[in-house]
């Protein structure tokens, strides 16, 4: 199958859940905004109490429940055989009563399930059932060395899993099955893995992670497919039973996720974002991160934002708790960028319970601000472009240095300069999704098709502008290097056969214009002779003499220290290019200084993209905030309002956490483009919970903000 076949067939599977997103204002999902999950143990039947949660759920207000049903362990009666009971459970039924106890309350209810795990007796009746490895052993679970990891492939899923949910669904009537973990952990190697390749690929299963394997390659495509196929069969399975529920996966992201989220935006009839807390050096950004790429394919349907209380290090101290400051900045930083709160909590006896009084908090407050909250569409006029064929057929096993780093960088940036802006899916260019934006951004967009460089160039001739760094459009749709640049021609340039990834001691000139002015580019280092280069550059070639602000100053010894010094002081190598083309603007940046700058965070590096984004965009963005501090920043439209929301990041652990103090920041200004045809009848800050006073200055609506902890919300009521 080629990969133009095999997204033809996935826009037909997603073509099947857009009938859904058209039926949404009849269904369930669009009502729940504060949803809640406890995550059974094995030994909660009989020992936790369901009215401790039940009033807890009443009183954060909590509209919607995921609760743990089957799977690895039942948690209710089921009659499946081979179904492991929770041994606790004697003749009780831990989910139903705990579902019941929803119901009264009037909240909606999904059912969890988690196949990835299964015991001894399934193992000896269904040795298939089991993933093997590539020597054909079955394999144990890695924690839990007494149980087996399944095959998500094969029957266990396709059958087995499937009479699960069909008890679930037809004994409960829940609103939807959520499954966790259910697409396998890893390559299985079983006799059903290896069938089902060679009969869609004509190959063995592939030996190598790398993508320049055209076995690898195929087994991407059908990894991918045949997870599709099991989507399917659940999400029938329970539409068969109630129409009005789904197969809710708990799957997506960004560039490393492993479905293709534009196929999932148009199966799935609501997300939720399980990217639960901070770990090592991720930023307190990243959870906005994952609101933004998943609305990218989602259109206007509800996505919720899973959030730990624990702690999420590789450790897994699951009954751990976080302070409540990382937790308050974690979830807010969600709700700004339009997800809706969800906490998890492992064991229905919990053992610390500091964290509850702060999730009560996050969640009265978030139910008195509800109408503000039910986003209708982002006001952002930038988009950064995220690429998940990039990140399996050029980046492969590298693909988190290579594509999230880029990634990564140029979002740090953006932050830093408080530029409201949404992610955009690689395979949603139409004119549609693109046209809205003033400019789109591209970190090291390697691999596009030739139909997607034709839709970025019709976008740059129709008025709209592009940044990009280093290898963007090097590479076709498979990973796969073209012999220039699929976008050489909004780039200016052609590719000259070289690429370097490592660059030792290397710098970039400023240079200024003929007439002695500076180009935008510059701004803020006019006096400045030279910074550092990237670590990596793309040799381009041009057909005509070329004004670059940035040129380069090739590498010179670092050591030892006498030896020091730029053998070539001055080169006439463009390392900007800053053009226009049809009504648009274009920089390309032929090296990764998005990638370099998440590795160094060297300000100048900062500078330089903002810059490019800013000159691109032509104009100012439709929200400014000035004032010192580290700001998260996003502008929603709802039915009779305008918000923007301002997230507070200013802290000494905003880059390895978790925070354990909030530092309130302030006083800023607010700056943000009236709504055409709308009349402003009032202004709110919501946090601070008081009527903030305003002018109106040039066509734009000032608010001063005087301080933030954590999160405020500009709530501008429109007539």
């Amino acid at each position: 199958m080629t990969r133009r076949e095999f997204m033809a067939a996935s826009a037909a599977m997603a073509a099947t859940g857009q009938s859904g997103w058209a039926q949404q204002e009849n269904s369930w999902y669009q009502r729940p905004m504060r949803w809640a999950q406890v995550a059974f143990t094995e030994d909660d039947p009989g020992n936790y109490d369901p009215n401790f949660w039940l009033d807890y759920f009443e009183r954060i207000h909590a509209d919607a429940a995921c609760l743990s049903a089957g799977g690895v362990v039942a948690f209710y009666p089921t009659k499946v055989p081979l179904h492991y009971r929770s041994r606790f459970l004697g003749n009780g039924d831990a989910f139903g009563e705990l579902f019941e106890g929803c119901r009264r309350m009037g909240m909606n209810v999904i059912a969890r399930t988690d196949p990835h795990a299964c015991r001894e007796d399934v193992f000896q009746q269904h040795p298939d059932w089991v993933a093997r490895d590539a020597e054909g052993n079955p394999r144990r679970h890695w924690a839990a060395p007494d149980l087996y990891v399944t095959c998500a492939l094969g029957p266990y899923n396709f059958e087995f899993m499937t009479e699960v949910t069909r008890e679930i669904v037809s004994t409960y009537k829940v609103d939807g099955i959520f499954a966790n973990r259910w697409a396998g952990h890893g390559m299985c190697f079983c006799d059903h893995c290896r069938r089902n390749f060679r009969a869609f690929s004509g190959r063995d299963l592939p030996a190598t992670n790398n993508p320049a394997d055209e076995a690898r390659r195929q087994y991407i495509v059908w990894h991918e497919q045949r997870l599709f196929e099991c989507w399917k069969v659940w999400d029938d399975a329970i539409r068969k039973i109630n129409p009005q529920a789904s197969f809710i996966a708990n799957s997506g992201g960004g560039a490393l996720s492993e479905l293709d989220m534009k196929t999932v935006g148009g199966l799935a009839e609501t997300l939720f974002a399980d990217r639960q807390a901070r770990r090592g050096l991720m930023p307190p950004w990243s959870n906005g991160k994952n609101g933004k790429e998943y609305r990218s394919t989602m259109g206007n349907k509800a996505i919720g934002g899973i959030f730990s209380v624990g702690v999420e290090e590789p450790y897994r101290w699951k009954d751990s708790v976080q302070s409540e400051a990382e937790i308050r900045v974690w979830v807010a930083d969600g709700i700004a960028h339009d997800l809706r709160p969800w906490f998890t909590k492992f064991n229905a006896k919990p053992i610390d319970k500091r964290w509850m009084p702060v999730v009560e908090s996050i969640y009265q407050w978030h139910w008195k601000s509800e109408r503000y909250l039910r986003n209708t569409r982002s006001l952002a006029r930038a988009a950064m472009v995220y690429s998940q064929q990039t990140a399996r057929f050029y980046g492969g096993e590298q693909a988190r240095a290579w594509v999230e780093e880029p990634s990564l960088g140029f979002y740090q940036a953006m932050v830093e300069a408080r530029i409201p802006f949404d992610m955009l899916h690689d395979g949603t260019l139409e004119p549609s999704n693109v046209d809205r934006y003033q400019v789109l951004v591209l970190p090291n967009i390697a691999a596009l098709s030739d139909a997607q460089c034709r839709q970025l160039e019709a976008y740059v001739e129709r008025g709209g502008s592009l940044v990009a760094t280093f290898e963007t459009s090097l590479y076709d749709e498979w990973g796969k290097q073209r012999s220039d640049f699929g976008l050489a021609s909004l780039f200016g340039c052609s590719f000259a056969d070289k690429v370097e990834r490592r660059m030792q001691n290397s710098y970039l000139n400023l240079e200024a214009n003929a007439d002695g002015s500076w180009h935008p580019l510059l701004k803020g280092l006019e006096s400045v002779p030279r910074i550092i280069n990237s670590a990596g550059r793309v040799h381009t070639k041009t057909v005509r003499t070329v004004r670059s602000p940035l040129t380069l100053v090739p590498s010179y010894p670092d050591l030892p220290m006498e030896d020091v010094w730029a053998r070539t002081p001055r080169t006439d190598t463009p390392m900007a290019f800053c053009r226009t083309h049809g009504k648009g603007r274009v920089v390309y940046l032929p090296m990764d200084l998005d990638r370099t700058f998440w590795e160094v965070l060297s300000n100048d590096h900062a500078l330089v993209l903002q810059n490019a984004v800013a000159w691109a965009a032509g104009s100012a963005p439709p929200l400014m905030v000035t004032g010192d501090g580290l700001l998260d920043v996003s502008l929603w439209r709802q039915e009779a309002s305008v918000t923007a929301h301002l997230v507070n990041l200013t802290n000494p652990m905003a880059m390895k956490g978790p925070y354990r103090h909030i530092f309130p920041a302030g006083p800023f200004t607010v700056s943000m483009a009236v709504p055409e045809n709308t009349r402003i009848s009032g202004v709110r800050l919501l946090v601070a919970d008081h009527q903030a006073s305003f002018r109106l200055e040039d066509g734009r609506l000032l608010v001063p903000v005087p301080s933030i902890g954590v999160h405020e919300i500009v709530a501008v009521d429109l007539a």
